[in-house]
């Protein structure tokens, strides 16, 4: 039975952060340990997170030195990381319980070190606080196959459904970036010459939140890919601009859909 190693990083989560970690308590395949660093919270997300692990020694909080975004307290998680694989959720999002079951069966059917899964995508206020409900928001279909030039023009992988193979990719930490640190993940792996293969299986929550207006969303691509283009994956100035192009067209595309 591998050991999964579950990464979560927590900010002023208390609301929604035990459906999480139950989320990930209850999961029919049990070999997994909970590694949560909580970014500083200041609402009693580390009180509960306690109170979890006195409950149940899978569960392993510490908390970050310093505030250091999402990106800065998945790292210090993965660096406790004992598993053989690591998966992401994050303290907002929900799990299906075989989610770790099914994705297993499905990595070991392949060679791709790096692994995803479908997803339902759930307005906030309807996604509930318990694991046992049925969701039946809309889902984002998760495709059988990326390359890195796929990739490039789009983020085909929610995080919440990621698990990579780190007895074949060692320990990958996100890069230090303000943003899309995950994405930066994802690129980084397959860079190196590893495929991504999609299991077309809803099996984890995502709450939609009110982040914004669409039009502050793509500017928002607009200025995060660049810079993941040009600084993280130091691409010209020509290739990069056709990978943002393809990357708005994309978004705007699944905007009507």
């Amino acid at each position: 039975m591998p050991l999964v190693s579950v990464v979560m990083p927590v900010y002023n989560s208390a609301d929604t952060l035990g459906a999480a970690v139950r989320s990930v308590l209850t999961q029919t395949h049990g070999d997994v340990e909970l590694l949560v660093t909580d970014d500083q919270s200041s609402d009693g997300s580390m009180d509960l997170l306690q109170e979890f692990a006195r409950q149940d020694e899978r569960v392993r909080p510490e908390a970050a030195p310093e505030r250091g975004g999402a990106g800065r307290a998945r790292n210090l998680s993965m660096e406790r990381a004992k598993g053989d694989y690591i998966a992401f959720l994050d303290s907002d999002d929900m799990w299906l319980p075989r989610k770790l079951e099914r994705q297993l069966a499905f990595a070991a059917e392949g060679t791709a070190p790096l692994t995803f899964t479908s997803y339902f995508k759930m307005d906030a206020d309807h996604a509930g606080e318990s694991t046992d409900f049925v969701p039946n928001g809309r889902v984002i279909h998760a495709t059988p196959h990326v390359d890195y030039r796929q990739m490039l023009v789009r983020d085909h992988i929610g995080a919440l459904t990621a698990m990579y193979d780190r007895n074949v990719l060692g320990t990958r930490l996100m890069p230090s970036m303000r943003k899309r640190q995950d994405y930066a993940l994802w690129l980084s792996i397959m860079r190196d010459g590893h495929d991504a293969r999609g299991l077309d299986e809803p099996l984890a929550v995502y709450r939609a939140g009110q982040a914004g207006s669409l039009s502050s969303n793509k500017m928002s691509l607009v200025q995060y890919n660049w810079e993941l283009y040009r600084q993280h994956e130091h691409l010209s100035v020509a290739r990069s601009t056709r990978a943002l192009a393809g990357a708005v067209w994309q978004s705007l595309r699944n905007s009507r859909i």
